[in-house]
């Protein structure tokens, strides 16, 4: 594994072939060491540098020009989200995917990085003498690099707006968005979501609203949950989003802000309740079960589903058994497939299931799976979900 710098003294656009240039900014030698060794085991990105400060990353960044930066919260000199918006100024098309260990100051300081323009986030484990912690950290890193950055080999980069910074009088959320232009779909998938079919919408009137999501989810969450608030009120809103713990607090008190209704973090043997909205709390699975006459929260301390605990997969089949086929989901943006198969079960059931299109996602595979599945009732844009989900509960069936 080698470290390369740009050869020239000038930004160039990113290239469109060739591996990843990622830069690694990191004040600790141990973590900058070990994400260096994972990426120069792939064959599709490069080591472009390694560097101990954000000072040292704006200042050396138009000789290194990479397509994607790991940088991190804490450092000395100039800090992450101090050089988050300086890195952007010189190259603004830079993936930027922050790294942090798993505090709440770190789960807030992520979210405003969001706020700011960073692409993602990724919690780094407190000791990379854990294995399972540090083989999930090494999985979730390599493929947020390969996603986030594979949006460049496909046309020239445009600016999604950020996420709007929180005040005490507007609510930190995301505008109707122009999301930043999707990683390519695996090979299984169709190009673009405007060639896929659909299917009809179920007849049986929805009771429950599941939304499941994953990289670039937070943005897309606190978006639509600001057109919900007559199903919320009316209805049970749950939602997993990938996502660990203390940052999945952070979520839940952005998304009650957003929408202006109560949303928590979901509670084990809690009631189901419509005007709420449930979240899955990081690192647990959320199912639904039977208790009585009523629904109540069952939270599952399992092994991760695809790759990821809490999962979408779960929650979409548990509710089955509550609801039958009075079900309507939605799939955001996100990578892999999770809840594709529990889609598949909603709809055998009789629901029906709702795909965020691919140009508005930041990676188009959970959502993609599902649309290439042939299971679902439409492929919308985010800015468009809204109004069609309140539609549903209303009555329309079309």
């Amino acid at each position: 594994m080698s470290v390369a710098f740009a050869g020239n003294s000038t930004m160039s656009p990113s290239r469109e072939a060739g591996p990843l240039r990622v830069m690694i900014v990191d004040d600790s030698v141990v973590i900058r060491g070990l994400i260096s060794r994972w990426i120069g085991a792939e064959h599709d990105m490069e080591v472009a540098a390694s560097l101990r400060t954000g000072l040292e990353a704006v200042n050396q960044l138009e000789r290194i020009n990479p397509d994607v930066a790991v940088l991190d919260i804490e450092m000395p000199e100039l800090d992450g989200i101090s050089a988050l918006p300086q890195l952007l100024a010189k190259k603004r098309d830079l993936v930027i995917i922050m790294a942090s260990t798993l505090t709440r100051r770190n789960a807030e300081i992520s979210f405003k990085a969001l706020s700011l323009g960073a692409a993602d986030y990724i919690p780094k484990p407190e000791s990379t003498r854990e294995t399972s912690a540090a083989d999930i950290f090494h999985h979730d890193l390599i493929q947020k690099i390969r996603h986030l950055g594979a949006r460049l080999r496909r046309k020239p980069a445009v600016a999604s707006p950020p996420l709007a910074p929180a005040s005490p009088a507007a609510p930190l959320a995301r505008a109707p968005v122009v999301a930043r232009p999707a990683a390519p779909a695996p090979a299984a998938h169709a190009p673009s979501s405007g060639l896929l079919s659909t299917r009809p919408f179920s007849t049986q009137a929805p009771k429950v609203l599941l939304i499941g999501s994953s990289t670039g989810g937070p943005q897309a969450l606190m978006a639509l949950v600001t057109e919900l608030g007559p199903v919320i009120d009316r209805f049970p809103v749950l939602i997993t989003q990938h996502m660990p713990p203390t940052f999945t607090t952070i979520l839940a008190e952005h998304l009650a802000r957003s929408s202006r209704k109560p949303a928590a973090e979901a509670v084990d043997g809690e009631p189901v309740k419509p005007g709420r909205i449930y979240l899955a709390p990081g690192g647990k699975h959320m199912r639904v079960v039977r208790s009585g006459a009523e629904a109540a929260i069952a939270l599952d301390d399992g092994p991760a589903v695809n790759f990821c605990k809490p999962a979408v997969d779960p929650l979409f089949t548990s509710a089955i058994d509550v609801w039958h086929g009075n079900i309507l989901s939605v799939i955001l943006t996100g990578m892999g497939s999770d809840g594709m198969r529990g889609g598949k079960d909603i709809v055998a059931a009789g629901g029906s299931v709702i795909a965020q299109d691919e140009a508005s996602s930041v990676v188009w595979g959970m959502p993609g799976a599902a649309a290439n599945a042939g299971i679902c009732a439409a492929i919308l844009p985010l800015n468009q979900i809204g109004a069609k989900v309140n539609r549903l509960f209303a009555g329309d069936r079309t």
